[in-house]
């Protein structure tokens, strides 16, 4: 990466931090290398002697939020093994932070007034589509109450982001199947909708967001499904954390994100590549 991608680095990471604190969060740092990985069934962890390196600092954050601290984020490394191509890097930079007393349409608004703080050229309108509405449209069956993972990751990779990428812009893909949302909170009146968004910016996945679980046996119920499908799988099973667990039934109802700092500034920057703005490959 040239010199002045780094300064472009340099210069987001400061807008990012002052957007936060300017909102009353608190920065954080949370274990890098730890013992029990939050278990998904797509994601692997990058093993590191007898632990692992972390996917993201997920289940720190929720057991900062059961102990009282209302408002966190964190801008650090996370890995996954085996991910490596135009869009995806086995290190990268991840933004996550939390809102307690909030939901997933709140923390839609803040990302929102955050990409277009630190953004000078983020795209001002933001679109919003229910998954239900995209997957009739643009696939021909709607996923909830009638889910099929292979069907549905299929579908979303080879139908419903292509649409989304032609329609440019920022779109926000909002109300998952429950079964494609591991850690969110089911939509009240809704049981087969989870309370989960992703956002795309001229086709790209950039971050996110739930309306986080806090039922710790619905949590635990989730990671076993999760578990035996993995094992089916031939994957790694990763240990449940019962710090974590245990954190959930005193964590106030809540809202997260996950955002890629490496795809946002590629984004910023007009590159089509991740490592067009990583100064180490």
């Amino acid at each position: 990466m040239a010199s002045d991608g780094i300064v472009l680095r340099d210069a987001l990471m400061r807008r990012i931090r002052a957007f936060f604190h300017a909102r009353g969060y608190v920065e954080v740092e949370t274990p890098i290398r730890i013992e029990t990985p939050c278990m998904e069934l797509h994601i692997d962890a990058e093993p590191s002697g007898d632990h692992f390196l972390r996917t993201s600092p997920e289940i720190f954050h929720k057991q900062l939020l059961a102990a009282g601290h209302p408002r966190l984020f964190e801008v650090g490394k996370c890995f996954r093994r085996g991910e490596r191509g135009a869009l995806h890097h086995p290190e990268y930079t991840m933004l996550e932070w939390y809102q307690t007393q909030a939901g997933y349409m709140d923390v839609l608004d803040e990302t929102q007034a955050l990409v277009l703080d630190v953004w000078d050229g983020a795209p001002k309108e933001w679109s919003r589509l229910a998954v239900s509405d995209a997957f009739l449209e643009f696939a021909g069956w709607d996923p909830v109450g009638n889910y099929d993972e292979d069907r549905f990751d299929l579908d979303l990779v080879g139908k419903v982001e292509p649409a989304i990428k032609r329609m440019g812009g920022a779109v926000v893909l909002l109300d998952y199947p429950v079964e494609a949302a591991a850690l969110s909170r089911r939509k009240p009146g809704n049981p087969l909708v989870a309370e989960r968004w992703e956002l795309y910016i001229h086709g790209i996945e950039l971050a996110n967001a739930y309306s986080e679980l806090t039922d710790p046996v619905e949590q635990r119920a989730r990671f076993e499904a999760c578990a035996q499908q993995r094992r089916a799988m031939g994957k790694e099973v990763y240990p449940v954390s019962e710090d974590f667990l245990q954190a959930l039934g005193k964590m106030p109802p809540s809202g997260g994100v996950a955002l890629g700092v490496d795809r946002l500034l590629m984004l910023i920057a007009g590159r089509s590549s991740l490592d067009s703005v990583l100064p180490f490959r």
